[in-house]
């Protein structure tokens, strides 16, 4: 198996691929083992089947490890068998929402980009500073942060006030300040669609944004229009593509792809 070559800042090789493809979908890889006949096989088979039919829309994969984790070890080897397969100049978001501390956080970057060999993870930063140390020293890769998540509960704390500030804009000042130090990783952050309002995009710097929400959560489009952000972006759909009712796989991509496509070019 041919490991991800990685040359460049990551957020240049996203932004690479979004030019190449013109297309600002994330193609979300979440294998439900139940809709393939409980068949591990079967699932490898899909994900392979998803991959190959749309490549020429999708500007990233985002595969979701608790659907591998789930299936057990051969899941977890399945995983790292669907990235290594995938083409170098397409970057893999493994979606991890990893958190801890110290040597214990420093063992999860390195099963996040040595062993599986993403390009780049989702970090859960409400730990602090400090626990996002051990994935900021890795060259060429990304992290996003959880800012403001889909779900309701988001209200619960992240779009709470503390000194006058929300808490997801102190999230955004670690990827701010990341920058400043010149770290190796390029940090960027998790906005979910469903909150993802005008003044919680404007609360935020313009590093790249993970956008879920759109599809079966029914995130809708419009809240990006004004947004003019310049950095590279991308809008994930993973149950709208891989299980939808309309369509083929690449069908269903093309849809959303263009939605998005159309969505961005009324935020500039």
């Amino acid at each position: 198996m041919v490991e991800h070559q990685m040359d460049g800042r990551y957020s240049e090789r996203l932004e690479a691929r979004i030019a190449v493809t013109g297309s600002n979908l994330c193609v979300g890889l979440d294998p439900r083992i139940e809709k393939h006949g409980n068949e591990i096989g079967e699932v490898e088979r899909f994900l392979d089947q998803v991959v190959a039919e749309t490549l020429g829309q999708a500007a990233c994969y985002k595969p979701n490890s608790a659907y591998f984790e789930a299936m057990g070890p051969a899941g977890l080897s399945m995983l790292k068998r669907v990235i290594g397969r995938i083409p170098d100049e397409v970057p893999v978001i493994l979606d991890a929402k990893r958190s801890d501390i110290g040597e214990t956080q420093r063992r999860y970057a390195q099963a996040c980009f040595e062993f599986f060999g993403a390009d780049a993870v989702t970090i859960n930063p409400f730990m602090g500073y400090d626990s996002l140390e051990p994935f900021l020293t890795y060259e060429a890769r990304g992290i996003y942060l959880l800012a403001v998540t889909s779900n309701p509960g988001s209200a619960d704390l992240q779009r709470r006030e503390s000194g006058g500030r929300r808490i997801f804009e102190l999230v955004g000042e670690f990827a701010q300040r990341a920058q400043a130090e010149k770290r190796a990783v390029d940090v960027g952050l998790v906005v979910g669609l469903t909150n993802a309002a005008e003044d919680v995009l404007g609360g935020l710097p313009d590093a790249p944004l993970l956008i879920p929400g759109l599809g079966a959560q029914g995130g809708d489009l419009s809240a990006l229009s004004g947004s003019a952000r310049g950095a590279p972006n991308v809008v994930n759909v993973s149950r709208g593509v891989l299980y939808g009712e309309e369509g083929e796989i690449g069908e269903r991509a093309a849809h959303y792809a263009s939605e998005i496509a159309s969505a961005l070019a009324r935020a500039v």
